[in-house]
């Protein structure tokens, strides 16, 4: 038996599929596995799925055969040509009426707005989904969830969308990706002042951790210092999301060139635009695969300050 929409969301009924399982996205599918659901994942390189075949999941063949035999199917890739090679090409084709494809992938929002359109031909519906909150949130279920697309599906994903963290409901098609370049705006331009924050402290003599427990309560605080502000003293620059991926989100809302719509989105961002160089300073530097709390590494840098 199958629980495709609008069909009531059940862990005996219905079948999950999920397609990227890296550091953010095995950590949320590891959650619905331990609510009880059944997942089918697809990894490119299989090995890679082993410590969630080992709770349960089960490993399709190709991103095909998952769409063919899931009620709900869960993305969460690298960059929007990958979501459109993903989804447009490959699973929306494949997929039976009455499917939800959840897309996780911080990417475009004329992309996703792309996604919804097919995927209404196909009798099918989408919602685009990034998520807030790095590997932390990812691990223990606390992560901010941006949801667009049709009200009424983001409404009946709520108890898997509970398991993972808070959804909000943004808007139409496009509204959840839109939130997340704004709150990666936000988060790039804390994180640099996070950074020069600490550089200062180190360069003032004072002692970067009694830095940051005086500062943390009050208007200084914030989610960043509190998720990465430890992470940068104790140079921890594992990756809850990668700088480069960063680079991609900054660049969404820098650069955007929304040439298929009449009306196109033109901000003038000169902070946002200062972050995006910084943390290409870190690519640039070779260190893209950092976490985005190593933007530190570029201020200290700049400053002549080396703790290799």
């Amino acid at each position: 038996m199958t629980s495709r929409y609008p069909e009531p969301i059940t862990p005996t009924r219905t079948r999950i599929g999920w397609v990227g399982i890296g550091v953010m996205g095995g950590a949320m599918a590891s959650r619905l596995i331990a609510a009880g659901y059944t997942l089918s994942v697809y990894a490119r390189t299989p090995s890679k799925a082993t410590s969630l075949l080992s709770l349960g999941a089960t490993l399709a063949h190709s991103p095909a055969d998952l769409a063919a035999s899931c009620d709900i199917i869960f993305t969460m890739i690298g960059h929007p040509s990958d979501v459109q090679t993903l989804i447009l090409d490959t699973l929306i084709p494949a997929i039976t009426p009455g499917t939800v494809i959840v897309d996780h992938t911080s990417s475009h929002p004329v992309l996703a707005r792309r996604i919804h359109l097919s995927a209404l031909e196909s009798h099918c519906h989408s919602v685009d989904a990034p998520v807030s909150g790095g590997d932390i949130g990812a691990r223990s279920g606390k992560l901010a969830i941006f949801a667009g697309g049709d009200a009424d599906v983001v409404q009946w994903l709520k108890p898997l969308f509970d398991v993972l963290g808070q959804a909000t409901y943004m808007g139409s098609a496009g509204k959840g990706q839109s939130c997340k370049i704004a709150n990666q705006i936000t988060v790039g331009g804390s994180l640099v002042g996070l950074s020069e924050g600490l550089v200062f402290a180190e360069k003032a003599g004072l002692d970067k951790d009694k830095f940051l427990a005086a500062v943390s309560g009050g208007a200084a605080g914030s989610a960043a210092m509190e998720l990465f502000g430890k992470r940068m003293v104790d140079r921890d620059f594992r990756p809850g999301g990668f700088a480069e991926y960063m680079v991609k989100d900054l660049g969404m809302g820098v650069d955007v060139v929304e040439e298929e719509e009449a009306a196109a989105v033109v901000v003038v961002l000169p902070g946002a635009a200062l972050s995006k160089q910084l943390f290409s300073g870190m690519v640039a530097n070779g260190d893209g695969k950092y976490g985005t709390q190593g933007v530190i590494t570029v201020i200290e840098r700049i400053n002549g300050v080396n703790h290799d």
